[in-house]
Protein backbone atom coordinates (compact mmCIF):
# COMPACT_ATOMS: atom_id res chain seq x y z
CA UNK A 1 0.00 0.00 0.00
CA UNK A 2 1.25 3.10 -0.83
CA UNK A 3 0.92 6.01 1.20
CA UNK A 4 0.89 9.84 0.31
CA UNK A 5 1.77 13.08 2.34
CA UNK A 6 -0.88 15.46 2.47
CA UNK A 7 -0.29 19.34 3.83
CA UNK A 8 -3.46 20.17 5.54
CA UNK A 9 -2.74 23.37 7.21
CA UNK A 10 -4.36 22.13 10.49
CA UNK A 11 -2.55 22.48 13.42
CA UNK A 12 -4.31 18.92 15.08
CA UNK A 13 -2.75 17.46 12.21
CA UNK A 14 0.06 19.07 11.01
CA UNK A 15 1.49 16.54 8.67
CA UNK A 16 -0.27 13.13 7.97
CA UNK A 17 -0.26 10.29 5.69
CA UNK A 18 -3.10 8.74 3.35
CA UNK A 19 -3.12 4.97 2.17
CA UNK A 20 -3.49 4.92 -1.80
CA UNK A 21 -4.22 1.97 -3.60
CA UNK A 22 -1.09 0.46 -5.67
CA UNK A 23 -2.15 2.22 -9.06
CA UNK A 24 -1.16 -1.56 -11.00
CA UNK A 25 -4.06 -2.67 -9.22
CA UNK A 26 -7.48 -0.63 -9.88
CA UNK A 27 -8.79 0.73 -13.14
CA UNK A 28 -7.69 3.73 -14.52
CA UNK A 29 -10.33 6.08 -13.89
CA UNK A 30 -10.07 5.00 -10.19
CA UNK A 31 -6.30 6.09 -9.98
CA UNK A 32 -5.27 8.21 -7.16
CA UNK A 33 -2.55 11.18 -8.36
CA UNK A 34 -1.32 14.34 -6.52
CA UNK A 35 -4.03 16.66 -6.29
CA UNK A 36 -5.53 16.33 -2.98
CA UNK A 37 -6.90 19.45 -1.10
CA UNK A 38 -9.13 20.08 2.02
CA UNK A 39 -12.44 20.64 1.10
CA UNK A 40 -16.01 21.24 3.86
CA UNK A 41 -13.13 19.33 6.15
CA UNK A 42 -12.58 16.22 4.64
CA UNK A 43 -9.62 15.18 2.15
CA UNK A 44 -10.70 15.62 -1.59
CA UNK A 45 -8.93 14.00 -4.43
CA UNK A 46 -9.68 16.85 -7.39
CA UNK A 47 -8.46 13.75 -10.09
CA UNK A 48 -11.34 11.77 -9.72
CA UNK A 49 -14.90 12.68 -11.30
CA UNK A 50 -16.89 14.53 -8.70
CA UNK A 51 -21.06 12.92 -8.76
CA UNK A 52 -23.67 15.38 -7.57
CA UNK A 53 -26.75 13.14 -6.29
CA UNK A 54 -29.70 15.79 -6.04
CA UNK A 55 -32.74 13.58 -5.10
CA UNK A 56 -35.29 13.45 -2.02
CA UNK A 57 -35.17 10.07 -1.15
CA UNK A 58 -32.30 9.70 1.35
CA UNK A 59 -32.12 5.98 1.22
CA UNK A 60 -31.79 6.56 -2.63
CA UNK A 61 -28.97 9.21 -2.76
CA UNK A 62 -26.69 7.19 0.34
CA UNK A 63 -27.52 3.75 -2.27
CA UNK A 64 -26.24 5.70 -5.23
CA UNK A 65 -23.55 7.32 -3.20
CA UNK A 66 -22.17 4.91 -1.66
CA UNK A 67 -21.89 2.58 -4.55
CA UNK A 68 -20.32 5.47 -6.80
CA UNK A 69 -18.03 5.74 -4.07
CA UNK A 70 -16.72 2.12 -4.34
CA UNK A 71 -16.41 2.58 -7.92
CA UNK A 72 -13.84 5.78 -7.93
CA UNK A 73 -15.60 8.44 -7.91
CA UNK A 74 -16.34 11.40 -5.42
CA UNK A 75 -20.01 11.85 -4.46
CA UNK A 76 -21.66 14.83 -2.90
CA UNK A 77 -25.39 15.02 -1.96
CA UNK A 78 -28.53 17.08 -2.19
CA UNK A 79 -31.93 16.34 -1.22
CA UNK A 80 -33.45 19.49 -2.99
CA UNK A 81 -32.69 22.40 -5.18
CA UNK A 82 -31.55 24.84 -2.45
CA UNK A 83 -28.75 22.48 -1.15
CA UNK A 84 -27.51 21.56 -5.25
CA UNK A 85 -26.91 25.40 -5.71
CA UNK A 86 -24.84 25.43 -2.41
CA UNK A 87 -22.84 22.49 -3.80
CA UNK A 88 -22.52 24.05 -7.20
CA UNK A 89 -21.22 27.26 -5.28
CA UNK A 90 -18.14 25.54 -3.75
CA UNK A 91 -17.28 22.79 -6.02
CA UNK A 92 -16.50 21.88 -9.42
CA UNK A 93 -19.31 19.12 -10.41
CA UNK A 94 -18.32 17.13 -13.44
CA UNK A 95 -22.21 15.56 -13.53
CA UNK A 96 -25.33 15.66 -11.92
CA UNK A 97 -27.44 12.37 -11.28
CA UNK A 98 -31.18 14.77 -10.24
CA UNK A 99 -34.02 12.77 -9.82
CA UNK A 100 -37.25 14.08 -11.74
CA UNK A 101 -40.51 14.12 -9.41
CA UNK A 102 -39.56 15.89 -5.68
CA UNK A 103 -41.34 18.44 -3.59
CA UNK A 104 -41.40 21.94 -4.42
CA UNK A 105 -39.45 22.11 -7.39
CA UNK A 106 -39.18 19.30 -9.36
CA UNK A 107 -36.13 17.81 -11.68
CA UNK A 108 -37.04 19.05 -14.66
CA UNK A 109 -38.08 22.80 -13.46
CA UNK A 110 -34.10 22.60 -12.28
CA UNK A 111 -32.49 20.58 -15.20
CA UNK A 112 -34.11 23.99 -17.44
CA UNK A 113 -32.55 26.56 -14.49
CA UNK A 114 -28.81 24.48 -15.24
CA UNK A 115 -28.92 24.59 -18.94
CA UNK A 116 -29.16 28.76 -18.44
CA UNK A 117 -26.42 28.42 -16.70
CA UNK A 118 -23.95 25.65 -17.32
CA UNK A 119 -23.46 22.79 -19.57
CA UNK A 120 -22.50 20.11 -16.51
CA UNK A 121 -23.72 16.99 -18.13
CA UNK A 122 -27.15 15.94 -16.27
CA UNK A 123 -29.00 12.44 -16.13
CA UNK A 124 -32.67 12.22 -14.89
CA UNK A 125 -33.86 10.06 -12.19
CA UNK A 126 -37.67 9.01 -12.44
CA UNK A 127 -40.64 6.34 -11.93
CA UNK A 128 -42.15 7.86 -14.70
CA UNK A 129 -40.45 5.53 -17.25
CA UNK A 130 -43.42 6.53 -20.67
CA UNK A 131 -41.54 7.49 -24.35
CA UNK A 132 -43.36 10.84 -24.13
CA UNK A 133 -41.55 11.23 -20.41
CA UNK A 134 -37.89 10.45 -21.72
CA UNK A 135 -38.63 12.56 -24.66
CA UNK A 136 -39.96 15.97 -22.17
CA UNK A 137 -36.54 15.11 -19.71
CA UNK A 138 -34.36 14.99 -22.67
CA UNK A 139 -35.59 17.99 -24.55
CA UNK A 140 -35.39 20.04 -21.40
CA UNK A 141 -31.54 19.20 -21.63
CA UNK A 142 -31.07 16.24 -19.68
CA UNK A 143 -27.93 14.48 -21.70
CA UNK A 144 -29.51 10.16 -20.20
CA UNK A 145 -32.57 9.00 -18.61
CA UNK A 146 -32.47 6.16 -15.82
CA UNK A 147 -36.15 4.55 -14.23
CA UNK A 148 -36.70 3.36 -11.35
CA UNK A 149 -35.77 0.97 -9.98
CA UNK A 150 -32.40 0.62 -11.10
CA UNK A 151 -29.59 -1.25 -11.16
CA UNK A 152 -27.19 0.55 -9.19
CA UNK A 153 -24.49 -1.15 -12.25
CA UNK A 154 -26.51 0.85 -14.65
CA UNK A 155 -26.00 3.76 -12.72
CA UNK A 156 -22.36 3.81 -13.04
CA UNK A 157 -22.16 2.47 -16.59
CA UNK A 158 -24.29 5.57 -17.64
CA UNK A 159 -22.36 7.83 -15.93
CA UNK A 160 -19.12 6.57 -17.32
CA UNK A 161 -20.53 7.02 -20.98
CA UNK A 162 -21.94 10.76 -20.54
CA UNK A 163 -18.82 11.71 -19.24
CA UNK A 164 -16.57 9.86 -21.83
CA UNK A 165 -18.72 11.71 -24.53
CA UNK A 166 -18.66 14.94 -22.78
CA UNK A 167 -14.83 15.11 -22.89
CA UNK A 168 -14.70 14.08 -26.52
CA UNK A 169 -17.15 17.47 -27.33
CA UNK A 170 -15.12 20.02 -28.40
CA UNK A 171 -13.90 23.15 -26.42
CA UNK A 172 -15.89 26.19 -26.01
CA UNK A 173 -13.89 28.75 -27.48
CA UNK A 174 -15.75 31.85 -26.84
CA UNK A 175 -18.20 31.44 -23.52
CA UNK A 176 -21.53 33.25 -23.72
CA UNK A 177 -23.66 31.97 -21.20
CA UNK A 178 -25.11 35.39 -19.82
CA UNK A 179 -23.59 37.91 -22.75
CA UNK A 180 -24.53 39.33 -25.52
CA UNK A 181 -22.29 38.54 -28.85
CA UNK A 182 -22.07 39.72 -32.15
CA UNK A 183 -21.16 38.02 -35.94
CA UNK A 184 -21.76 39.31 -39.20
CA UNK A 185 -24.24 42.40 -37.89
CA UNK A 186 -26.10 39.87 -35.31
CA UNK A 187 -26.93 40.01 -32.05
CA UNK A 188 -27.20 36.78 -29.37
CA UNK A 189 -28.10 37.97 -26.54
CA UNK A 190 -27.83 34.80 -24.51
CA UNK A 191 -29.24 36.16 -21.07
CA UNK A 192 -33.05 37.26 -22.84
CA UNK A 193 -32.09 34.21 -25.07
CA UNK A 194 -33.44 36.72 -27.97
CA UNK A 195 -31.67 37.54 -31.47
CA UNK A 196 -31.57 40.63 -33.47
CA UNK A 197 -31.04 41.50 -37.33
CA UNK A 198 -28.21 44.07 -38.46
CA UNK A 199 -31.40 46.31 -38.97
CA UNK A 200 -32.47 45.77 -35.22
CA UNK A 201 -35.70 43.42 -35.69
CA UNK A 202 -35.85 41.10 -33.34
CA UNK A 203 -35.95 37.40 -34.65
CA UNK A 204 -38.20 34.65 -33.31
CA UNK A 205 -36.45 31.51 -32.49
CA UNK A 206 -37.63 28.09 -30.86
CA UNK A 207 -35.50 26.64 -28.23
CA UNK A 208 -34.04 24.59 -29.94
CA UNK A 209 -32.97 26.85 -32.88
CA UNK A 210 -31.74 29.24 -29.89
CA UNK A 211 -29.75 26.84 -28.10
CA UNK A 212 -28.25 25.34 -31.77
CA UNK A 213 -27.03 28.56 -32.81
CA UNK A 214 -25.29 29.82 -29.28
CA UNK A 215 -23.44 26.16 -30.05
CA UNK A 216 -22.27 27.13 -32.72
CA UNK A 217 -20.89 30.88 -31.88
CA UNK A 218 -19.40 29.47 -29.43
CA UNK A 219 -17.64 27.46 -31.51
CA UNK A 220 -16.86 29.39 -34.38
CA UNK A 221 -14.40 27.76 -37.02
CA UNK A 222 -14.82 24.80 -35.42
CA UNK A 223 -16.26 22.00 -37.32
CA UNK A 224 -19.13 20.15 -35.44
CA UNK A 225 -21.04 16.36 -35.84
CA UNK A 226 -24.71 15.57 -36.06
CA UNK A 227 -24.05 13.89 -32.83
CA UNK A 228 -22.20 16.43 -31.04
CA UNK A 229 -24.63 19.00 -31.64
CA UNK A 230 -27.57 17.09 -30.73
CA UNK A 231 -25.26 16.72 -27.04
CA UNK A 232 -24.82 20.30 -27.07
CA UNK A 233 -28.38 20.93 -27.41
CA UNK A 234 -30.57 18.70 -26.16
CA UNK A 235 -28.56 15.79 -24.87
CA UNK A 236 -30.79 13.21 -26.74
CA UNK A 237 -29.15 10.08 -27.86
CA UNK A 238 -28.69 10.13 -31.65
CA UNK A 239 -31.07 7.76 -33.39
CA UNK A 240 -34.50 8.67 -34.37
CA UNK A 241 -34.00 12.51 -33.39
CA UNK A 242 -30.36 12.79 -35.65
CA UNK A 243 -32.43 14.64 -38.41
CA UNK A 244 -33.94 16.87 -36.40
CA UNK A 245 -30.61 18.99 -36.39
CA UNK A 246 -30.73 19.07 -39.85
CA UNK A 247 -33.82 20.48 -39.98
CA UNK A 248 -33.20 23.30 -37.35
CA UNK A 249 -30.48 24.17 -39.33
CA UNK A 250 -32.44 24.62 -42.47
CA UNK A 251 -34.49 27.13 -40.78
CA UNK A 252 -31.86 29.16 -38.93
CA UNK A 253 -30.14 29.39 -42.51
CA UNK A 254 -33.50 30.86 -43.82
CA UNK A 255 -34.13 33.15 -40.79
CA UNK A 256 -30.46 34.31 -41.24
CA UNK A 257 -30.78 34.78 -45.12
CA UNK A 258 -34.21 36.68 -44.85
CA UNK A 259 -32.73 39.85 -43.54
CA UNK A 260 -29.35 40.02 -44.63
CA UNK A 261 -26.48 37.58 -47.16
CA UNK A 262 -25.88 35.09 -44.46
CA UNK A 263 -27.14 31.70 -45.90
CA UNK A 264 -23.04 30.97 -45.87
CA UNK A 265 -22.66 31.34 -41.89
CA UNK A 266 -23.67 27.87 -40.87
CA UNK A 267 -21.52 25.95 -43.72
CA UNK A 268 -21.90 22.29 -44.62
CA UNK A 269 -18.79 20.27 -44.84
CA UNK A 270 -18.90 17.63 -46.80
CA UNK A 271 -19.22 13.77 -44.97
CA UNK A 272 -18.01 16.02 -41.71
CA UNK A 273 -20.55 18.24 -40.32
CA UNK A 274 -21.25 21.76 -40.16
CA UNK A 275 -19.36 24.87 -39.39
CA UNK A 276 -19.95 28.86 -37.82
CA UNK A 277 -17.94 30.80 -40.16
CA UNK A 278 -18.57 34.02 -39.13
CA UNK A 279 -16.08 35.93 -36.58
CA UNK A 280 -17.66 36.14 -33.55
CA UNK A 281 -17.26 38.58 -30.79
CA UNK A 282 -18.68 39.75 -27.31
CA UNK A 283 -20.93 42.81 -27.45
CA UNK A 284 -19.81 45.76 -25.48
CA UNK A 285 -22.66 47.00 -22.35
Amino acid sequence: MHQQRVVTNDHRRPNCYIPLPNPCLVRPERRIYQSVERWRGRLVNTTLPHILIVDDDREIRELVARHLRKNGFQVDTAEDGIEMRKVLKTARIDLIVLDRVMPGEDGLSLCRELRKTSDTPVILLTLLGSDTDRIVGLEVGADDYVTKPFNPEEIVARIRAVLRRSNLLPPVMRQTLGRSILFAGWTLDCRSRRLTSPNGLVITLTDGEFDLLRVFAERPGIILTRDQLLDLTSGRQPGVFDRSVDMQIARLRRKLSAHTDASDIIKTIRQQGYMFTADVEEAEH
